[in-house]
């Protein structure tokens, strides 16, 4: 049983307290625990599971972001040339996420990787002669990096039929399209693998976690530490806990605990949140027919993260299509959380940011008004550019997760929306916080290392670093110089995360 839902109280000091209980967290408190099993480590999570809100496996579209589909990670220069230095990153920092869960299969501290990574192609599909000249131009840059071998293209109708069927079918013979595939790619159940590491520090390690725990605020002390107000959300308890160090991992609520801990390096930001939407079929005869993640160009004025794509999902054994997103707007932080937290985040240290992100950001407001106000039929329609003969009857409307967008402070603008990850940690490395959504999940092992770096700099070049090299062995050399350990780490992960590309 859960040590939140016996008698036990969190201690009134940890070395280490990590807010929330999502991918980020989890990982983090795998990382420290196994460089030093006697740090005491506290893990708070407001409700009652592990990984219920954007880690959860319908809050995000399960793709494990390598770059080989998402086209808004291969902008095209002034001059023409395509510029592929962000997708290598995305890619290295994915296969570290790989070596990372490999490591946990190997030493047993997770079971059954095809409950959390399964093997899907991922594809980019477009539409129109100049759209299929710059995708054939993406394809044979990013074919020259060992990190894309194996990409095919094709504008080829009977062959892009063999790749997604039931996108080609009744397609005029006439219509020009362009599809890339990447057999490596991968469907990933975010949520399942972020329960098998809870269950793994809860069981097997002195980890300690409380489910039902919220942090309401967090103050520095004189002495260095930090003091948390800790409520127990099941019998209205609050206690005060005292920390060395705090990691705020805790989604879109990470920027109003951020912002109460009132360190210099949290001034200014702000929070936006964008909800999503998924048109869902579990109809198995459509299901069948489509074999792969297929991602598409973002119309105008669209965020990034609207790319729409057509997804093949597999969640707890049973596999489903998911298209979107489809944006949709609340005021929450979280998709269980308040309607006043927006109003509630906005501060004197903010307001300049968030009124010059909004005034720049225009077109994005009446693109989400658009979208929010889009009933299931004018869904559909989007549906059908690719099946276009996709019935009502076989798509319901799922709600993904919220996500806040980071909105950070900018000289020229007052403030600009960020639609990336960011690690934020103040100058004695004794807090760090994750925000932001994009690329997320996927990339929650670089991004906790990179914590680790900030915080712990000695450390990671120390003591922890023969630990650190038998995790991630790929570990400060950048894959895609180097085309033999591309390989031979490639086909280590492949085998112990049983994928069959």
């Amino acid at each position: 049983m859960p040590h939140s839902l016996t008698s036990r109280k969190p201690k009134p000091k940890y070395d280490v307290v990590l807010i929330g209980g999502g991918i980020m967290s989890a990982t983090l408190a795998t990382l420290l625990h196994e460089f030093e099993p006697n740090l005491e480590i506290a893990i708070f999570e407001r409700l009652g599971r592990f990984a219920k809100e954007s880690t959860a496996a319908w809050n995000n579209a399960g793709t494990g972001h390598s770059a080989f589909c998402e086209l808004n990670y291969t902008p095209e220069k002034a001059d023409g040339t395509i510029d592929i230095s962000k997708a290598e990153n995305i890619a290295e920092q994915f296969e570290v996420s790989k070596q990372f869960w490999a490591y946990l299969i190997s030493k047993g501290y997770v079971e059954g990787p095809k409950d959390f990574i399964n093997s899907c192609a991922h594809m980019s599909l477009v539409f129109g002669e100049k759209d299929a000249e710059f995708l054939r131009r993406r394809y044979e840059k990013m074919s020259e990096s060992i990190l894309f071998k194996g990409m095919e293209f094709s504008t080829d109708h009977e062959k892009l039929k063999e790749w997604i069927p039931l996108v080609m079918s009744k397609r005029n013979k006439s219509e020009v399209m362009a599809a890339t595939k990447m057999d490596l790619g991968t469907d990933v159940n975010f949520g399942s693998l972020t329960r098998k590491m809870g269950r793994h520090l809860l069981e097997d390690s002195n980890v300690e976690v409380f489910l039902y725990h919220e942090v309401k605020d967090i103050d520095p002390r004189e002495d260095g530490r930090w003091e948390m107000e800790v409520k127990d959300r099941i019998n209205n308890h609050k206690q005060e806990v005292v920390a060395d160090f705090v990691f705020i991992g805790a989604g879109g609520y990470a920027l109003p605990l951020l912002d109460s801990s009132d360190i210099k390096e949290s001034e200014g930001y702000g929070g936006f949140p964008v909800s999503g939407q998924w048109l869902v079929s579990h109809n198995q005869e459509l299901v069948e027919k489509h074999k792969a993640k297929v991602y598409t160009q973002a119309t105008v004025d669209a965020p990034p993260m609207s790319v729409p794509h057509l997804d093949l999902r597999i969640i707890d054994g049973k596999k489903a299509l998911l298209f979107g997103p489809f944006a949709g707007f609340s005021t929450k932080f979280l998709k269980e959380g308040s309607y006043l937290d927006l109003p509630e985040s906005v501060n004197t240290k903010n307001l300049r940011s968030l009124f010059g992100a909004w005034w720049h950001n225009l077109p994005l407001t009446k693109y989400l008004i658009q979208q929010v106000a889009m009933s299931k039929a004018q869904r559909m329609q989007h549906l059908r550019e690719f099946i276009k003969d996709a019935k009502e009857e076989d798509w319901e409307l799922k709600v993904a997760g919220q996500r806040v967008q980071v909105i950070k402070k900018d000289d020229k603008f007052g403030g600009k929306l960020e639609f990336g990850t960011e690690v934020v940690v103040n100058k004695a490395g004794t807090i760090a916080s994750l925000l932001g959504a994009s690329p997320g999940a996927s990339t929650a092992v670089h991004a906790m290392l990179n914590v680790l770096e900030k915080c712990f700099p000695e450390k990671i070049q120390g003591e922890w670093r023969e630990k650190l090299l038998e995790i991630v062995p790929s570990y400060g050399q950048k894959l895609a110089n180097n085309p033999e350990l591309t390989e031979k780490l490639r086909n280590y992960t492949k085998e112990k995360l049983e994928l069959d590309y």
